[in-house]
């Protein structure tokens, strides 16, 4: 049976996302909106599927920072598919105005004041006003601001509509499960964005896959249908595609349909060299078809060992499968644990004990904890003392919980002169330090350099976590000579993070390969401010293995003595894992 629910986490997550930004046009209350901010970010990361718990009959569980109201407007959307609340917000507002509020620099009262001065309510709009040269007009825009919002306008006018792999996730893999599909694509290349989805079915039943695919409750629209393929728009807006072949031609179809083009073409051309036909049926010498179930017969029967889908973008791939190169690239289950998470002593929404016992049941055998710094004041941000204090309950709950250790860390700020957020002293007692850019994300890119490189000549920090900054489809990286920080992080013994936070994936892949090709040691984290966050791991490894990363590179990898002995801390009491 199809599914009874087309509404997922991320739809009742963007939801709530969409009345805070009507919510900021309109001059409301900020803690009214920081509560929708917060829900979006609670049940985006929330691992179960509220409405099909619903659906099911089941109650909603009591979730940090959404009380009865939100948890009401949770369940009417489950039930119904809508938000009344949403709904009536939209009615004061033209129907394009938040699009604008996903443009870098462009927050509510920027966007208010274009609406209020020039009546700009969509993207066309504020093209045509920036091209007139209207927007350096108003105060707090100036000609350079001008010009880069139309530069970022005309980009996202001119791109298709793409969504977050996370994002994706939500309706990729129930839709996999119930035609008993492989997802292919560049969501199987774990790309950070996905345009739309492309399924795989072995089957000698076409017509029932068809028939199946098409009745899938969340097919908003049929756009063709034929005997081994359908095009379908589901209610999410993803478009979804699917192959079925016979199973003698599956790892053939799997391999085309998985891409990239460019790499597709390039193993074509190496069957032709020998003689051979290769397309998503299978690979021929004459009419004969001498390989296709899986992929790895497809490789070999062109002279290769079978290449991973994450390195399949014609970026040196198959001069290093044919010279016997290629990496053996990293695993989730090759992370030892976790270099960053954060508690509900800053702005996380879990405990101590609830982060710890979550991390143990995911199998790590270690998490740091690694609360913000007092500079960022919105995050209550931990001075000194209340670190120091966090410290001693870390003592005490290592003492009493068995399985799993918590490193005592901190995300400290590094301030515009490269300097960290709280004392030597304060710094030198932690197991790890994570130095972060939280403000003056815009500065030059020499000055913004600088910055990076004078925080690096740090003692005390071990890890620099989300490099860029960039939030991707929201915020521009900052500008940053990246070369001369993955030099100085090397120097300096410096890790770069490559955050797991679906919105950051920060590195990004090239920079991962760059990382990898300078020899320079990352750790994947997830940047977790609750328990479901930590599951956002498998995201980071994806992006690590895109950026042809090995275990061996990743600090995390290691056990927690190795872990100690690369950060070069002394151990603890707290007997270490193996």
């Amino acid at each position: 049976m199809s599914p009874k629910t087309s509404v997922h986490n991320a739809d009742i997550a963007a939801a709530f996302d969409e009345i805070a930004d009507l919510l900021e046009l309109e001059g409301a209350n900020p803690f009214r909106v920081r509560a929708y901010r917060n829900a979006a970010r609670v049940v985006g990361e929330l691992q179960l599927d509220l409405a099909a718990r619903l659906a099911e009959g089941g109650e909603l569980p009591k979730l940090a920072g959404i009380g009865e109201d939100l948890a009401a407007k949770i369940a009417e959307m489950g039930a119904t598919g809508r938000m009344h609340a949403l709904e009536e917000l939209r009615t004061h507002f033209p129907a394009g105005i938040t699009e604008l509020l996903r443009l870098p620099g462009l927050g509510p009262k920027r966007a208010a004041a274009l609406h209020d001065r020039l009546h700009v309510d969509s993207l066309e709009d504020l093209k045509r006003a920036a091209r007139s040269g209207k927007l350096r007009e108003i105060p707090g825009f100036g000609e350079r601001s001008e010009q880069k919002l139309l530069e970022a306008v005309e980009a996202r006018l001119t791109k298709s509509r793409r969504f977050k792999l996370a994002v994706a996730a939500q309706y990729a893999e129930p839709l996999a499960r119930y035609l008993g599909a492989t997802v292919a694509g560049s969501y199987r290349r774990r790309k950070e964005t996905v345009g739309d989805l492309d399924f795989l079915v072995a089957s000698l039943d076409p017509a029932g896959a068809i028939e199946r695919f098409a009745g899938y409750s969340e097919v908003k629209e049929v756009l063709a249908r034929g005997t081994t393929k359908a095009s379908v728009v589901l209610a999410s807006g993803i478009q979804a595609d699917l192959r079925v072949v016979p199973p003698e031609s599956f790892g053939a179809a799997l391999h085309y349909f998985t891409g990239s083009k460019a790499h597709n073409i390039a193993v074509r051309r190496l069957g032709m060299a020998l003689g051979l036909k290769v397309n998503e049926y299978g690979v021929f010498r004459g009419t004969k078809r001498i390989a296709g179930a899986t992929e790895e017969s497809v490789y070999r029967a062109v002279g290769l060992p079978y290449i991973e889908p994450e390195l399949r973008e014609m970026q040196g791939e198959l001069q290093a499968a044919r010279e016997g190169t290629l990496p053996t690239l990293v695993a989730l289950a090759d992370l030892k644990g976790d270099l960053h998470a954060h508690t509900s002593a800053t702005d996380g929404r879990n405990t101590l004990r609830e982060m710890a016992l979550a991390a143990k049941a995911a199998g790590m055998q270690y998490l740091a904890i690694t609360d913000h710094s007092r500079h960022l004041a919105m995050a209550r941000g931990l001075d000194a003392t209340r670190l120091a204090r966090q410290g001693r309950e870390i003592d005490a709950l290592n003492a009493s919980l068995g399985g799993i250790v918590l490193l005592k860390g901190i995300e400290v700020d590094i301030l515009e002169d490269g300097s960290l957020d709280l004392p030597a002293e304060a710094l030198a007692k932690l197991d790890v330090v994570v130095g972060a850019v939280h403000g003056k994300l815009d500065l030059a890119r020499d000055r913004q350099t600088r910055r990076v490189l004078a925080a690096m000549d740090s003692p005390h920090l071990d890890i620099l976590a989300h490099p860029t900054g960039r939030l991707i489809d929201e915020r521009e990286p900052c500008e940053l000579d990246m070369a001369a920080v993955m030099r100085k992080a090397r120097e300096r013994g410096v890790c770069l993070e490559i955050n797991s936070q679906p919105d950051r994936l920060d590195l990004n892949d090239v920079h991962c390969r760059m990382a990898r090709d300078m020899g320079v040691t990352v750790s994947i984290d997830t940047d977790a401010h609750s328990v479901d966050g930590l599951a956002d791991l498998r995201y980071g490894v994806g992006q690590a293995r895109r950026g042809w990363i090995g275990k061996e590179q990743v600090l995390n990898a290691r056990p927690l003595a190795a872990l100690r002995r690369a950060l070069g801390r002394k151990p603890t009491r707290v007997k270490e894992a193996s």
